[in-house]
């Protein structure tokens, strides 16, 4: 009966691998279901095996944990289904020639490998009346002056910090990439346009310290998670640097107007709140606050290179915000490619090595090398 009881508990959870969370701690939960999948298809393996040895219940059980099992495995049986399109679909968005013939989007094995960490040096970029930011600086693992991606973090505009979610920054800084995860100011003491100013002001001191930091000064590329999306789309799509060679958006809110429309299920977050602390106000009363802080608005024929990244079952910031902004920039030309992780929960990257972090990994360094090449040979 406890094996019974154990199977079936699992069997739930591993529903979070097609369904989506409705609740905070399941989508946290459906992070690690979703990333670290082997570790409960391993734990689901142990339980069935332990079936030799019991009788009552014995096929209900089993039964019931090989569906558990199937769930579990599915995001690394539907990851090679991504990756079996990713890479002509990417060439084809940027029409170039991949001639990569070694790396794979996906790999089964990398499920297990370990992750680069670089070490880093914090420095204070910006000195206002009262506060200060500062950044991470990775510097490119790569002898020579290297483009620079500026990193902006998650957290509602109201949390987080240049911390988070580093491997991704270690790993590019091997590659040959400059790396600067910047902190910002926040909601509600701040409110929208304070992080874009951030952005600008970063920008200044990278290129003030060029020399010393060995930065490519024409060669910036922006990447922003979550409310660190919309930071970084609305910086390249309205700053107008020629020196912003592309933008990288892991499922970031683009449409500010039409997330505030469809409330968020509260429980896991209060949407709205979360939007009038950033923007100042709800929007019946600032409409035009909310314009100007969407970054699709200002998508034109000049907007940098973009490539979004969005997990179909985001329960956070919804693929739709994706959806807009690939049919803005596909109505104005602009070059971009829109990776869509069929499984995939808001924060799926935590896990550089999990079926989606392999998949986002691949397309940003692609993208990179792409619009912005560190001059060395940059795949894996």
């Amino acid at each position: 009966m406890p094996r019974l009881i154990f199977i079936v508990f699992l069997f739930f959870i591993s529903l979070l691998a097609i369904f989506r969370a409705f609740e905070y701690h399941l989508w946290l939960l459906a992070i690690g279901v979703t990333e670290f999948c082997w570790v409960f298809a391993a734990i689901t393996i142990v339980l069935l095996l332990t079936g030799f040895w019991v009788s009552k219940y014995q096929m209900a059980g089993t039964v019931t944990g090989i569906i558990a099992l199937v769930l579990f495995l599915s995001p690394i049986a539907r990851a090679y289904v991504v990756a079996g399109s990713l890479r002509e679909n990417f060439d084809n968005a940027f029409s170039t020639t991949n001639t990569d013939s070694v790396t794979a989007p996906f790999s089964f094995f990398k499920l297990f490998a370990g992750t680069v960490k670089v070490p880093y040096h914090t420095l204070t970029y910006v000195n206002y009346a009262n506060t200060s930011m500062g950044l991470d600086f990775y510097p490119s693992q790569v002898v020579g002056k290297k483009p620079c991606v500026i990193v902006v973090h998650g957290g509602s505009w109201a949390g987080g910090n240049s911390r988070q979610l580093p491997e991704l920054n270690s790993y590019l800084a091997t590659k040959g990439y400059n790396v600067a995860s910047i902190n910002y100011r926040m909601a509600p003491k701040w409110q929208t346009p304070a992080p874009v100013e951030d952005v600008t002001n970063a920008l200044k001191y990278l290129r003030t310290h060029a020399d010393e930091l060995h930065i490519d000064t024409d060669k910036f590329i922006l990447l922003g998670r979550s409310a660190g999306g919309q930071i970084a789309l609305l910086a390249a799509y309205t700053l107008h640097d020629k020196s912003i060679k592309g933008v990288i958006d892991f499922y970031g809110p683009a449409d500010m107007v039409w997330g505030y429309a469809i409330r968020s299920n509260p429980l896991i977050m209060d949407s709205r709140k979360v939007m009038e602390n950033y923007i100042g106000g709800p929007y019946a009363k600032v409409p035009q606050k909310y314009f100007d802080c969407s970054p699709l608005v200002f998508v034109d024929k000049r907007s940098p290179p973009t490539l979004i990244i969005h997990g179909n079952n985001d329960v956070l910031v919804a693929p739709e915000h994706s959806r807009r902004l690939n049919e803005k920039l596909q109505q104005n030309g602009v070059k971009h490619y829109w990776l869509q992780i069929p499984w995939a929960t808001h924060g799926f990257d935590f896990n550089l090595n999990g079926p989606g972090g392999q998949l986002s990994t691949y397309a940003v360094l692609q993208f990179l090398n792409t619009i912005c090449p560190a001059a060395v040979n940059v795949v894996e």
